[in-house]
Parts: structure tokens; sequence; C-alpha cells
């Protein structure tokens, strides 16, 4: 294999999934918060909440349609760039998709059409339910998705068929309704709605600073602080369980993210450090330049338990008789075992030998559980970069802290009156918007990157699940990929500047009759 053009594949989905990335939360988030300001509307009648609703409506509707844009193209990559990948598994991947596609998205797609041209056509509550129903229809759909990625990440429900050399679904509800798809699911969204209430907060901000449609940008503030104030708790929490999960079924992965080589009881915490960047695994150098830790608190965090070990690098590459964990080189050497009873099996099967056919079944049985290090050349492929995730995952740590102090202060100031004394709170609010993106950009490489070499966790290695393909057509796509996203956000950015611009008084895609009829009678 021309592995030049799995790194290209690489980079094409990755760059497809991080712009891909831009749009949803703002989904997620945004369709809820805009149906509480309509349920405010329909409430008290006031048709002040119609304009905010309307207002913030327009720019949901410019963020959704390119959102849907980039994630049609990222699941088309999966049977160009990933056929091995979707042979292996498609019959257990597709099937989340395609409950997404029937239930959750013909759901918000049939609503979204009401709710976005229904305003006067419809009665309000109708209007109201429409709203509602987007919004749950978004989420739904971001469940059916992280539920294919979560079983990329934990397997479970299936089963390997070497007849067909494929692995079959053998529960469904195994796979939707795993752990590690609960929290990944509840962890995303709790992002998406974070990213939602800054980006309410930082444009009522803009026009606080500005001293335009202040009713409309204060009520709005305040309702950007509370929904991100609720759901920046809840995104600690779904975080921790987040962790808890990785500890359980990925412990690779939580070594990186923690920059552990030596696994120890009563494990800290860092809080900030800095790695060392001549860190090998298995020598003897320090691991860190620099850090601060929290005692005991991994230990908590990885496992409910203040005295339980919490293995680092060293010990999952080298082994810890101690602790019952077997050196890496068994599942290499296991992996290998089951990808020769596979071929076994085969010539077994076209000889029509019953008894050596049972051998190779019961071997590969044995050592299915480590099939894809059978593709591994050395133990030390199975670390991911640690930097990348290191500096991720703390990074995203870090920003949402800030964001939650960032919620009630905020919300304090407005609930006392005042908070358009505080012009520098004001900017901060409005600096902050790009900085939710990146704690959720950097979450998702924690998520992907930490769990490399892996496309399926020890089932299958990223470099076999691509399919053959030339590394210069590939790298060609790469490059329009990359011109056609940047300029579809350019294009989203202005478009919401636009609408920013005009104000409350003037959304941009529900202008009035009177509106019409006077912009008409200019144009006569």
């Amino acid at each position: 294999m021309d592995f030049s053009s799995v790194d290209y594949s690489r980079a094409q989905f990755g760059l497809t999934a991080l712009y891909h990335f831009l749009f949803v939360p703002l989904t997620l988030g945004l369709s809820f918060i805009i149906a509480i300001m309509e349920s405010i509307y329909v409430k008290t009648g006031k048709e002040e909440w119609k304009k905010i609703t309307k207002f913030w409506m327009g720019l949901f509707g410019v963020n959704f349609a390119i959102g849907v844009a980039t994630g049609i193209i990222m699941e088309f990559e999966f049977g160009t760039n990933w056929a091995n990948y979707s042979w292996f598994v498609g019959d257990i991947f597709g099937a989340p998709l395609a409950v997404e596609g029937i239930m959750a998205f013909f759901l918000e797609a049939t609503f979204f059409a009401v709710m976005f041209f229904g305003w006067d056509k419809v009665s309000k509550k109708f209007h109201l339910l429409s709203t509602w129903l987007v919004a749950i229809g978004s989420n739904l759909s971001a469940f059916w998705i992280l539920v294919a990625n979560a079983w990329m990440q934990y397997p479970i429900g299936t089963t390997f068929n070497p007849q067909s050399a494929r692995n079959e679904m053998t529960s469904f509800w195994d796979v939707a309704l795993s752990p590690v798809a609960i929290s990944k699911f509840l962890h995303t969204i709790g992002s998406g709605y974070v990213i939602s209430a800054l980006f309410v907060m930082g444009v009522s901000a803009f026009f606080l600073l500005k001293n335009r449609d202040f009713w409309a940008a204060k009520k709005s503030l305040i309702i950007g602080a509370s929904f991100g104030l609720i759901t920046a708790i809840f995104l600690m929490f779904s975080g921790d369980e987040s962790a808890y999960r990785v500890t359980q079924h990925q412990p690779m992965k939580l070594a990186a993210m923690e920059g552990i080589y030596k696994g120890e009881e009563r494990a800290s915490l860092v809080a900030f450090g800095i790695l060392n960047p001549k860190k090998q695994p298995g020598d003897d150098q320090e691991t860190f330049l620099f850090n601060l830790q929290i005692p005991y608190a991994l230990s908590i965090l990885g496992n409910r338990s203040i005295d339980s070990f919490v293995p680092g690098i060293d010990d999952l590459i080298y082994g810890n008789e101690k602790f019952s964990i077997p050196p890496m080189q068994e599942r290499l050497e296991s992996g290998k075992l089951a990808r020769e009873a596979l071929k076994d099996y085969k010539e077994a099967k076209a000889q029509n030998n019953t008894q050596a056919l049972q051998n190779a079944q019961s071997i590969l049985e044995a050592n299915m559980k480590n099939f894809g290090y059978g593709f591994l050349d050395d133990v030390k492929d199975t670390i991911p970069p640690i930097a990348t995730t290191f500096y991720s995952f703390h990074l995203m740590v870090a920003l949402g802290s800030y964001f939650l102090v960032l919620f009630i202060v905020v919300l304090y100031l407005s609930m006392a009156n005042s908070i358009e004394k505080y012009k520098k709170i004001l900017w901060l609010c409005v600096l902050s918007i790009p900085l939710g993106y990146i704690a959720a950009e950097a979450g998702w490489i924690v998520a992907e990157v930490g769990r490399q070499p892996w496309a399926i966790q020890d089932l299958m290695p990223v470099r076999i699940a691509a399919t053959h393909l030339s590394s210069v057509n590939v790298g060609i796509s790469l490059v329009i990929f990359a011109v056609l996203f940047t300029a579809l956000l350019i294009a989203e950015i202005s478009i919401m500047l636009k609408q920013i611009k005009l104000g409350f008084e003037n959304p941009m895609f529900f202008k009035s009759t009177h509106q019409k009829g006077q912009k008409e009678g200019q144009d006569v």
C-alpha cells in the first residue's frame, strides 16, 4: 500500500471533520436557545420576543445549511477513502447512520421548513412545536452519529464472522446504549451548548457596546449567560464521566492525555504542565519540565477510588506484573495468531477440512480481541501522539473552567442591571466566541488523535482501514476540499456579520410584508 495516500486520507477526513465541527455545535445549542426565546414570546405575547427569536433564527439558518453540506461530504468519505473500513464493519457502523437519516434528519428537515417559513402561516403553538422539534431532531442526529463514533472507540454488541471476514451486529441496543456512546453524546452536546451560549452572549455584548437594540441585546445576554451556566456545569460532570470511560476502555489514551509514563497508585492529576520533548518510553528522563498537580485526583477521576492504580505508557508497553498488565508484545503476537488463524480457516474451508476448520476457528475466537494488533510492527506503534493529545486536553479543560467563571460573572452583572457599565467584560464576551470553538476542536483532537493508531479500537489500525488510492488523487481532492470549506466558512461569517449589522429590528430572512412593499415601491 502507498502509505502516503493514507496520510492524505487522514488529513482529508480530519479537515472535513474539523470544519464540520465548526458548524454543528452552534446548531445543537442555538436551536434550544431559540426554542426558549420563542416559548417566552408565546407565553407573554410580546412582539419584542418575536423579533429576538427571528434574529437568532436567521443566524441559526445559515449555520444549519452549511453544517449539513459538510456533514454529507464527511459521510461519503467513508466509501471513497475508507473502503476497507466500510467493508469490515459497514453493517454495524452504517446502522446508526441510517437511523439518523431516517429518524432525526427528516424530523429536523421537515419542521425546519415550518420553523423558518411558517411565521404567520401556522398557529403560534404549532410554530413553537416545530421549533422545539427542530432542536430535538438536531440533537437526535448528533446522538446517532456519536453512537457510530463511540463504537469505533469501544466496539461492543458485535461478532466477527470468519466466513465473510466481516463484523456483524449481535445487539443493536448494546451498540446504541453503550456507556461510551452515552457519555460521548452528553459531553459533545454539552460543548455545543456552551459554544452557543458564548455566541449569543458575544453578539449581544457587541450590541450593548455599540448601544444598539439595548432591550433585545440585554434579554439575549441574560438567556445566553443562564443557558451557558447550566450547560457549563453539565459539561463539567459529563467530562468527568467521559474521562472515567476512557480510563476503563482506552488506558493508552488516558496516559497520553495526562502525560503518564510510569503508572502509580493514588495518581495525581496534572493541572498544568510542560512536557519534556526528549522523554521516550522506557527511559529514566523526567516526564515534565514543569508541572502543577492535584494530588489523588486522577485515581478518583479514572477509577472512582483514591487508592486505585492508573497505568502509564511504560506499564502498557512493557507490562506490570504487580497489577496484572501483560506486555504489549503479547497482544501483537496474539493478533498475528488471529490473522494466521483466519488464513487457515479460509484454506480449510476451501479444502472442506472440518477438523482444521474447527481448530482455526477456535484459535481465531481466542485471539480475536487482539486482531488489530497483528497488523502492527512494533509495540511503540500503539502510542498516540503524546504532546498533541496532552496539550489539547489541558487547553480544553482550562477554557472550560474559564467559561464557567465568565457565565457566572456575566449573569450576576446582568441580573444586577449593571453589565453595560463593564465594557471590559462585554469585550471579553465578544472575544470569547472563538475560544468556544477552539475548546471544542481541542476536545475532538483528544478523542480522535488520542486513540491512534486505531480506526477501530484494537480491531483495525488506520492504515489498514484506508482505500488503496493514488496519493496524487487524494492530495488534489484534499486541496479542493480545503478551498471549498474555507470558502463556505468565509461565506457563513460574511452572511452572519451582515445579519448582525442589520440588527434585531431588521432580520435579513424575515422581512415583513410592509417592509417588502416599501422595498418594491422604492424599486419601481
